[in-house]
């Protein structure tokens, strides 16, 4: 489950433009800093339209990264907002990877070298980030296409628009969002979720290969799995979605996002996976919290004593103060002192470094990432049975004031223990 789907950024940067943005380049510029292509078949002249002359050279060095293998990684998150990618925030957690997802009918919107998003994440490949983009194809409305339809050609087609421009930049690509949780019941629950992704998958790595051959620094790997520690939630279809990565070379492994409402939960989406994969395969987890759990107490009194240092009514439920905070930002003192006033939130301060050293431990891990900032849609009329990813981000930016440098205001307990497991 992803923080949200939709949402802008409007309100995001109260006061002004901040010094960060002297960092961000124009899309356009973004792309013209990718005229070093990852793979060796394009450099040797290949005829795809992913590689393109570049027009200007790099503006400045600046911000340059060395980020490190596909191995038990930790990135920044920044799920569907890409165009919001922040070289000062990642900076400032000493993150050295990035992901985000980007919504593939945004693809009939012209070419992706004029989207901001695409070309942000990009920028952040030409800069030394490790990337990891998500493929989100949404079908809530409409039933699966069906290979040699008219419905399938448009989603191919909106795929090669795609890998035209991140096919040998971005470092992974992975072949849908959360694809049981992005189609309809009746084609989730029968055998067209599996023939519509399989289609897909193939279709990358033939993309791939024609284009730039065994050499690409891109790995293609299936999108996330869902509630696979609830009950129904391993199927025969997510048996069949394991085994077809299994049984596939080009596939290089497959996703899985637990958000759970409690650390044994996500274990169980690493036993279900584990067994499948092949000794050359790893998994990701590019979206994982306990913001379930977070979920079970909005309607739990606020701890009293944070409620009288800060002038809160006894009383007032958890999701009014974070309502509140989203009307009336507050700084970030109190909201920090509000999240560790909450005994179920300070009761696992340490989940995001114990969770990692769980993935890792299995020696499978290729990527895993956490979200780096909240964005609009997780505050919007907050209410008592929102779900409450606000709490799960690093910057708060919509319930913090900004930090006199300019940064949004920031959870400590997730930027420092984010940092702290980037260095273990």
């Amino acid at each position: 489950m992803t923080g949200s789907d939709t949402g802008t950024d409007a309100g995001r940067r109260r006061g002004g433009l901040s010094r960060r943005r002297l960092f961000t380049l124009s899309g356009a510029a973004a792309l013209a800093t990718l005229g070093v292509a990852g793979c060796s078949k394009e450099q040797s002249g290949g005829s795809s339209s992913a590689t393109r002359t570049p027009t200007a050279a790099p503006s400045s060095t600046a911000g340059k990264v060395s980020a490190p293998p596909a191995s038990g990684v930790l990135a920044a998150n920044v799920n569907q907002a890409l165009d919001k990618i922040d070289f000062a925030e990642l900076e400032a957690v000493s993150a050295t990877w990035i992901r985000g997802f980007y919504v593939m009918s945004d693809a009939d919107h012209g070419d992706l070298a004029g989207q901001t998003g695409p070309a942000k994440l990009l920028q952040g490949a030409a800069r030394g980030y490790g990337t990891v983009l998500t493929l989100k194809f949404q079908y809530h409305d409409a039933p699966l296409p069906t290979p040699g339809t008219p419905a399938m050609r448009t989603a191919l087609a909106r795929l090669d628009k795609v890998l035209a421009a991140a096919m040998g930049k971005v470092d992974i690509l992975t072949v849908g969002n959360e694809p049981f949780f992005e189609t309809r019941k009746a084609d989730r629950e029968t055998s067209r979720i599996n023939v519509f992704y399989e289609e897909l998958a193939r279709h990358t790595a033939q993309y791939r290969q024609t284009h730039f051959g065994a050499d690409c620094r891109t790995k293609i790997y299936m999108g996330a799995l869902n509630a696979l520690d609830k009950p129904g939630g391993q199927t025969a279809q997510t048996h069949r979605w394991m085994t077809f990565t299994a049984h596939t070379p080009s596939i290089a492994g497959v996703d899985i996002h637990p958000h759970v409402a409690a650390p044994a939960a996500a274990q169980k989406y690493v036993d279900y996976v584990l067994p499948y994969l092949r000794s050359d395969q790893k998994f990701l987890a590019t979206e994982f919290s306990l913001v379930q759990l977070w979920k079970q107490h909005m309607n739990d009194p606020v701890n009293p004593a944070f409620a009288s240092r800060h002038g809160i009514a006894k009383g007032t439920p958890v999701w009014q103060v974070i309502n509140n905070a989203t009307q009336h930002p507050v700084d970030e003192k109190e909201w920090n002192d509000f999240l560790l006033s909450n005994r179920w939130f300070a009761a696992h301060k340490t989940f995001l470094t114990d969770q990692m050293a769980r993935f890792r431990s299995t020696g499978k891990l290729a990527v895993a990432a956490y979200g780096i900032t909240q964005d609009a849609a997780m505050s919007k009329s907050f209410g008592p049975h929102s779900t409450p990813w606000v709490l799960n981000s690093m910057f708060c930016p919509y319930v913090c004031k900004p930090e006199p440098g300019g940064l949004p205001g920031r959870n400590h307990t997730w930027c420092s223990t984010f940092r702290g497991v980037q260095h273990q």
